[in-house]
């Protein structure tokens, strides 16, 4: 039995485990257990590593389908895309590092993200990104943009994975807790994909990649409290990351695959070898002795409790066929990384620590992976909000409006981030964010066929109705995918919010969760993995609800692939889909008048699935040339995104039945612009007719201006201008 410390009520607390916690910890053992087991509890209890406060909500969502090989899990979700080919994917957060030390936060998030899909067997192809931060007048956001940036490209490119999609966004929410989501989608074969479970007794257990110091201790915690004023002193708990070391770890596990020698195989991320061990022990009901002193270590005197809360990067764990070791580590040899065999399984269902001779740790297992506390906290659903009609901000410049528009936070150019990624390493992006398509296309190497990846969130719909705004986000994602002619697959999310503990906040959770969960049965469009990132607050302030969707979609033959530009002189632009008369919380609302309130757009969830599937046959069919769906700024902003992305004017018309400023504005779901030959015109409105829906032709590409009725006209270079410079200007 491991000799027990008396540990103090401040202690408890400071590991972030509440009175009643402890309580059934005590009644779990029988006993108080030592410092270290204490620790051990505190990560693998922690928001971060259990999900405790979302749990129940998060069985709500839709997590099979015909695509689906493996959902939510394991390290990542698993798509079959065909021809004995896979696609893995996920996105994880690093928020409150990122906050605290952006360069290595963000780093080290493309790190982890990347760990993630390839101990699965894939190898990494793409990653994108959605990062949010401050108002740019709070005297931060300059330096933890230009950090996060930083590190993203930098441990990206130096991998050698490109960055292809993603969206950046501001707000005074996020003044005191930025956030940072990455994703990594890999490429796998379908009979060829590594899990975390399949452990048997008595199998060694080999650690490899990296050595472990003291940097991470104790993330996952952090990660699961608030912010307050002394937060800037935790940048110990922040991992420092090696880019060159991770290729290294790429390319020995993917070697290390092509043997036959792995059971479960699982990377240290949060609560690094803690985790790693128990979740791959706890899946299978097993036993795990572990042997501290032959842990490689950087450090010297490193104790027993750093080795199991470090979250040091580039490190992997694995379960081999026992008398396999030796090939193992020919492979970390060749590949110059550390490599030891640690420990073994067992049937005792128990986590066993051996330290200089002595038993430091022997808990049960069950009480540290499923059997972690699972609330159901109170919440309260955010009352609704009626809806903002357009006479309410009274007479606009729309000209003026437009410009604006473009060049305000959200929607200016991100030019100067995106340049800062190495894009088409690789030599298989096809479209990434300097090429006008709604998402990025990743080739499948050595195929026709190619990935449609999109990050999309609307923060703002999820504060006035979580409900609407949850189902708002997936649809969005799903239209982008269709916009390009790939067909939508399955998502991946990241769900950031505030304090769970607080009602109005739960309600929040449990609102996106429902109309994410809706949206995805309704569109066949389901959740195969995921990560959720609570108590984004600092001195009680939450950030916006964001719960971001990475969506991915495959497309046979990326030669018919279409984006928003290539329009040329008299092609025809048409309005897919009816505007109405509401301009609750849109962006037009907030920048030309300050508002933020107001009922956020229904989405109508089968006319969505009907809508797309009418843009999908048309693009299948070569009926259009260019599309781009309707969503930030509305009409007026769709628009002028088809000019720029050309350098060509339209001279349009307005939807018929709304006030001008809504058929501007609107931010309608369910549309899209489609621009097609003259040529194609009668095949074009047969189609549509035949479905029934609602279709207006716009106008014709011609000249150098955009011309909308007799409201507005603006030359293509001043909307260009006005879209590329605010950014370039505010970073100096």
């Amino acid at each position: 039995m491991p000799v027990t410390e008396q540990l103090t009520p401040e202690t408890i607390a400071q590991h972030g485990i509440k009175p009643d916690e402890y309580q059934v910890i005590l009644n779990r053992l029988g006993r108080a257990p030592n410092l270290l087991e204490l620790g051990i509890f505190s990560v693998m209890w922690s928001e971060h590593c259990s999900y405790k406060s979302s749990r129940i909500h998060l069985s709500k969502f839709p997590t099979s389908g015909p695509a689906v090989i493996q959902g939510p899990g394991e390290n990542a979700g698993v798509i079959d895309i065909g021809d004995g080919q896979a696609c893995i994917f996920k996105m994880e957060s690093h928020n409150h590092p990122s906050f605290i030390e952006p360069y290595q936060g963000a780093a080290t998030g493309v790190g982890g993200i990347m760990r993630d899909v390839f101990t699965m067997g894939a190898r990494p192809v793409a990653l994108a990104n959605a990062i949010r931060f401050g108002e740019p007048e709070n005297a931060n956001t300059k330096r933890l943009l230009a950090g996060v940036v930083s590190g993203i490209g930098g441990y990206g490119n130096c991998v050698g994975v490109p960055t292809v999609c993603g969206e950046t966004n501001f707000d005074k929410s996020y003044n005191g807790n930025i956030l940072v989501n990455a994703m990594c989608v890999g490429l796998a074969e379908t009979d060829k994909i590594f899990y975390s479970r399949g452990a048997k007794i008595g199998s060694p257990i080999v650690y490899f990649g990296s050595k472990t110091g003291r940097d991470g201790i104790h993330g996952a915690t952090m990660a699961s409290a608030d912010f307050d004023e002394g937060s800037e002193e935790k940048r110990p708990t922040v991992q420092v990351g090696d880019p060159f070391m991770e290729k290294l770890l790429i390319e020995a596990t993917l070697e290390l695959m092509q043997t036959d020698c792995i059971e479960a195989i699982q990377d240290m991320g949060a609560a690094g070898l803690t985790s790693s061990s128990v979740e791959m022990a706890g899946k299978e009901g097993l036993g795990i002795v572990l042997k501290m002193n032959d842990v490689p270590v950087r450090e010297t005197h490193m104790t027993p409790y750093e080795m199991m809360l470090s979250e040091s990067q580039e490190r992997m764990l694995a379960i081999l066929k026992p008398g396999e070791e030796h090939i193992a580590q020919a492979i970390m040899e060749k590949w110059d990384l550390d490599y030891a065999v640690i420990g073994y399984t067992t049937d005792t269902g128990r986590l066993v620590l051996e330290f200089d001779g002595e038993i430091v740790c022997d808990i049960p297992i069950g009480p540290l992976s499923e059997d972690a506390p699972k609330y159901d906290r109170p919440w309260v659903k955010t009352p609704p909000q009626p809806p903002v009609h357009a006479a309410e901000l009274g007479d606009i410049d729309f000209g003026q409006a437009v410009l604006k528009l473009l060049a305000c936070p959200d929607i200016a150019s991100k030019r100067w981030v995106w340049e800062q990624y190495d894009r088409h390493v690789m030599a298989d992006t096809l479209a990434a964010s300097d090429k006008p398509f709604d998402a990025a296309l990743v080739r499948v190497h050595g195929t026709n066929k190619a990935l449609a990846i999109t990050t999309d969130c609307t923060p703002r719909y999820v504060l006035n109705d979580p409900y609407e705004g949850g189902k708002q986000i997936v649809a969005e994602s799903y239209r982008n995918i269709i916009c390009t002619g790939a067909k939508p697959i399955a998502i991946t999310d990241n769900l950031n919010f505030g304090n769970p503990e607080k009602p109005e906040t739960m309600g929040q959770i449990v609102g996106a969760i429902e109309g994410m969960a809706e949206a995805c049965r309704i569109l066949e469009y389901p959740v195969v993995s995921g990560n959720v990132s609570l108590y984004n607050e600092t001195m009680g302030q939450a950030i916006l609800p964001t719960p971001v969707v990475g969506g991915v979609g495959l497309i046979g033959d990326y030669h018919n692939a279409i984006g928003y530009g290539g329009i040329v002189d008299g092609d025809l632009v048409f309005l897919i889909g009816e505007t109405t008369d509401n301009l609750g919380a849109t962006l037009a609302l907030r920048e030309l008048s300050g508002r933020s309130d107001g009922a956020p757009p229904r989405v109508d969830l089968p006319l969505e699935k009907r809508t797309a599937a009418l843009v999908s046959s048309l693009i299948a069919q070569r009926q259009i040339k260019a599309c781009h769906d309707l969503s930030n700024g509305g009409f007026a902003l769709g628009l002028a995104k088809l000019c720029m992305a050309s350098n060509i004017g339209i001279d349009a018309q307005l939807p018929e039945n709304v006030p001008t400023t809504a058929a501007l504005f609107a931010e309608t779901q369910a549309r899209y612009l489609v621009v097609i030959s003259p040529d194609n015109l009668d095949g074009f409105n047969a189609a549509v007719a035949q479905s029934g829906l609602l279709l207006r032709e716009i106008g014709a590409a011609s000249g150098a201006n955009l011309v909308i009725a007799d409201v507005l006209s603006l030359s293509t270079s001043a909307m260009r201008k006005a879209n590329e410079n605010w950014l370039p200007e505010f970073m100096g």
